[in-house]
């Protein structure tokens, strides 16, 4: 008599793919019935819950996964939180005997996977936490002292010292089921949408879910990379991948983006091709940051609210609800940083190269705390992530590891012109200053009357003036951050 094979249950969290995904392939290589449970836990998730953006994105993503899930003849089994208790009833229900789930990094999602570990092995059931979020595992890297890195260029030396990250394994071809499904919440009743009619924007310009990410690296091999360490500063054009939320939510391995790279590379590499330029090894270096980003939150879990140099928690920061509001609606005054914030708005993402300009200005030209920008992103971004959302900050304020001098102060007029020279961005977001010539797209309040009165503009009514004189705001950040130095600012 062939004894039964036991039951397994695969938790999705950040990793909602069948390609590539270690948890479903051992739970599949387990040759029993695999049982695939994605649990709605924000309470679990700390302060850092997830924002709107990403819970729209997460309801569609949940959808398409779904669907994905049916085709190879099993489902996804819907439940809430709290997650010990929710799974609990499903082994209870389903018998099971052994629980996989993808790592995760976040400081209040590893406490959580740790207690729930103990909690189920005093229960006699097996749980088996699998890589696929990352190239390489953060407890595995560290500086020749043993330290962890707090520089980027050196980590990234390490990281690649390893070798090549390992091949990707395509989806399983089928899925053993149950003979009785538990039950499964619809997905409306998880309550994931917003009520408002904000995600229109977001619907227009994303496709979420496996099908929608293979789509988007096939164009961006196809299309942009090779032009990439040029094309992804400039925000008036689609030079960049466009893959951050994608990655964040699992819907593609890093992986299978890294070997589609090299796969490229090999290719134009074998057939000698002329005048190839560095675009792909510029997006690996890319991938090569975001490894960073989650090897500091893994090693430094603090600073998601506190500043990795200390000093920085004396910072004098100013509070102006005014301003804050005018930054979030795109309303300052200078129209790199207005295009910016009303690209998030609308479509739930913001160039890079904006992103560090908006930042720069909410910190260094406002002094507004570097954590009211991370909520706000936190929360209007479709691809807000925990790490790299405070690696950025961080950067921007000159507070984290690695990150910019104090000193670098970003001017969004002369970023605007150097990035942005024929205005396309600023026109796209800002059509009320649309009609200006390329000469005063960027500083509308330096443009004579006559242009603005031809272009319809009506400084402080149809678009505002500035919020604040740049010049002037650079010169009193600088003597605040110097106030710093006397109590051991690194001023290099």
């Amino acid at each position: 008599m062939t004894a039964t094979k036991p039951t397994s249950i695969v938790w999705f969290r950040n990793d909602l793919r069948l390609d590539d995904n270690r948890a479903l392939q051992a739970a599949a290589a387990a040759g029993g019935p695999v049982i695939p449970v994605f649990l709605w836990t924000p309470r679990e998730e700390d302060l850092w819950a997830p924002g709107a953006a990403s819970r729209w994105w997460l309801h569609q993503s949940l959808e398409a996964l779904s669907q994905a899930l049916r085709e190879k003849g099993s489902r996804l089994i819907l439940r809430r939180g709290p997650s010990l208790t929710a799974l609990q009833e499903l082994i209870l229900a389903t018998g099971a005997s052994k629980v996989f789930w993808s790592r995760r990094y976040e400081p209040a999602v590893r406490k959580r996977d740790e207690q729930l570990r103990a909690a189920l092995r005093k229960a006699n059931v097996e749980t088996e936490e699998c890589s696929g979020a990352l190239l390489f595992e953060p407890d595995e890297l560290h500086t020749k002292s043993g330290n962890p890195f707090q520089v980027f260029t050196p980590f990234w030396k390490s990281c690649l010292a390893k070798g090549e990250p390992a091949q990707p394994a395509a989806a399983p071809r089928t899925l053993a089921a149950p003979a009785t499904w538990p039950d499964s919440l619809p997905l409306e009743q998880l309550n994931l949408e917003p009520t408002i009619d904000w995600a229109a924007g977001l619907k227009r310009a994303w496709t979420p879910g496996e099908t929608g990410t293979r789509k988007q690296l096939r164009k961006f091999v196809q299309q942009a990379i090779t032009d990439y360490k040029t094309a992804r500063d400039q925000p008036g054009i689609d030079g960049t991948s466009r893959l951050s939320p994608h990655l964040h939510f699992g819907e593609v391995s890093v992986r299978r983006v890294w070997h589609q790279i090299r796969k490229l590379q090999e290719r134009r590499a074998a057939g000698g091709e002329r005048g190839w330029k560095p675009g792909p090894e510029d997006y690996l270096r890319q991938l090569g940051w975001r490894e960073f980003a989650h090897h500091l939150l893994y090693h430094f879990p603090h600073t998601t609210g506190q500043p990795l140099r200390e000093q920085f928690a004396r910072f004098p920061w100013r509070r102006s609800k005014t301003d804050v509001t005018a930054w979030r609606k795109g309303q300052t005054g200078y129209p790199l940083v207005d295009a910016g914030m009303r690209e998030l708005w609308s479509t739930g993402w913001m160039h890079n190269r904006v992103r560090m300009v908006v930042g720069s200005f909410l910190v260094k030209d406002l002094r507004i705390s570097w954590l009211e920008g991370a909520r706000w992103f936190w929360d209007t971004l479709v691809d807000a992530d925990l790490a790299n959302n405070t690696l950025g900050w961080q950067w921007v304020a000159g507070c984290g590891a690695d990150a910019a001098p104090y000193f670098r102060i970003f001017n969004p007029v002369s970023q605007g012109e150097r990035f942005d020279p024929q205005g396309e961005y600023v026109r796209r977001w800002v059509p009320e200053i649309a009609r200006l010539p390329n000469r005063w797209i960027h500083k509308p309040w330096q443009a004579p009357p006559e242009a603005l009165k031809t272009a319809g503009i009506v400084l402080g009514k149809t678009y505002p003036n500035p919020i604040v004189d740049h010049a002037v705001a650079r010169r009193e950040a600088l003597t605040a951050f110097q106030g710093l130095s006397k109590h051991g600012l690194d001023s290099e």
